[in-house]
């Protein structure tokens, strides 16, 4: 066995199953669950349309590259959402969704063999980020965020030595769990670093049409263009349509950015069998190539925050994010010492309402698990369904107020 298998942590879900395994939620509610950030919308009929009328391409492999077509629709919605221009040919690469790419790109531009060999994560962060350096054969180093500056990476955490061998930096912009969106300043800190230790960014945008302000959220090519980086040097950019348009059972994203790296990429992928379906790049072709799915899905998403947040803010220390469609709410000292996972426990067995507690979604650094004190509640349901969870949460907090 890869001995590298045994340097994987458990996934959050697999140690929250562990802590409520012997839980009996009470059943005089019904469940609901607000811990798996599952898009739980209708996907667009336009999307189902174009998957029924391609069923021929099942009789024929797919090319690792992708159809020229996709990549020129993810090309063309890139243009339009960021006003950045690319080859769809060199700098776009059609991937089976975002996750498994974020995982194989370590694979493919981290060298395990080099001393120390580092990636630099956000913390809190999705956890593949994790495991995709640990399999890389390098070591994590953890960036927390800071709630004193709306959730921002602390990147001033890591020190010269460390940065000296990182080989590569996950950046979450709509963050998760936080929903944070990293401004200019920030992207010009990290390009700088880039350009200093030669490391290489992975910028996870799969939250990116998900945004409750006025302007959407801005990207790393956006960034990198208005700083002058026109060859996108040491970036790639990775997003998906699960979030953006209610498909995730269908695994469709991107990778763009660097020619040089997806030149690497695409040849790592070759072996890696990892070529998208026709049916597939057929559907997704519909999904990029259209606006208003999208519009309608933002729409219900801003109704749902709009309705909860006020409410959960009585009794947690919640606010409305920049983007995402998560809750990123504190516990209460009052409520078990402010100890999120006996919270998480607590409003499981007594109200059947599922979170996901936010200290499973971090790692202890720099003396601090800055998940500690936190839930992570995912607002994927129907409205209707969201209130009631929001209801009851209230109603757990303040029976703890006084107990």
């Amino acid at each position: 066995m890869n001995p590298l298998l045994g340097r994987l942590n458990a996934y959050p879900f697999e140690r929250l199953r562990a802590l409520t395994r012997d839980i009996t939620p009470n059943p005089a509610y019904r469940p609901i669950s607000l811990g798996i950030g599952e898009p739980r919308h209708p996907a667009p009929a336009l999307v189902e349309k174009a998957w029924c009328e391609h069923l021929e391409g099942l009789s024929s492999y797919p090319a690792t590259g992708g159809e020229p077509a996709l990549r020129q629709a993810i090309a063309g919605w890139i243009d339009r959402r960021y006003g950045v221009a690319l080859d769809p040919t060199t700098q776009v690469l059609p991937v089976n969704g975002s996750r498994e790419a974020l995982f194989s790109l370590a694979q493919t531009v981290v060298d395990g063999s080099r001393p120390h060999a580092t990636v630099v994560c956000p913390n809190p962060f999705y956890q593949i980020y994790e495991g995709a350096a640990l399999l890389a054969g390098a070591r994590p180093a953890f960036a927390n965020s800071d709630p004193a500056r709306n959730f921002a990476c602390d990147w001033g955490q890591i020190d010269e030595a460390t940065w000296a061998n990182t080989q590569l930096v996950y950046a979450c912009s709509p963050g998760n769990p936080t929903g944070a969106v990293m401004p200019l300043s920030e992207w010009e800190q990290l390009f700088a670093l880039s350009d200093r230790h030669g490391f290489v960014i992975a910028s996870d945008e799969c939250y990116s049409e998900i945004y409750f302000r006025d302007e959407p959220p801005l990207g790393a090519l956006q960034a990198a263009q208005a700083l002058g980086r026109h060859d996108l040097r040491n970036l790639v950019v990775l997003s998906s349509l699960s979030k953006r348009s209610n498909v995730p059972g269908m695994r469709s994203g991107f990778v763009a950015g660097d020619a040089d790296i997806l030149k690497a990429f695409l040849l790592y992928r070759t072996y890696h069998g990892s070529a998208m379906g026709k049916v597939v790049q057929a559907a997704s072709i519909a999904a990029w190539n259209d606006e208003t799915h999208v519009q309608a899905n933002r729409a219900a998403y801003r109704e749902k925050f709009a309705a909860v947040t006020p409410m959960l803010a009585e009794v947690l220390d919640v606010r409305l994010p920049d983007a995402g469609f998560y809750l990123w709410a504190g516990v209460p000292t009052h409520a078990h010492g402010g100890d999120d996972v006996a919270f998480s426990l607590g409003l499981l067995a007594q109200y059947n309402v599922a979170v996901l507690p936010g200290s499973l979604l971090a790692r202890e650094a720099h003396g601090v698990n800055p998940g500690a004190g936190r839930i992570r509640l995912a607002l994927v349901a129907e409205a209707a369904e969201c209130l009631e969870a929001a209801r009851r949460i209230v109603a757990y907090t303040r029976s703890l107020a006084h107990a």
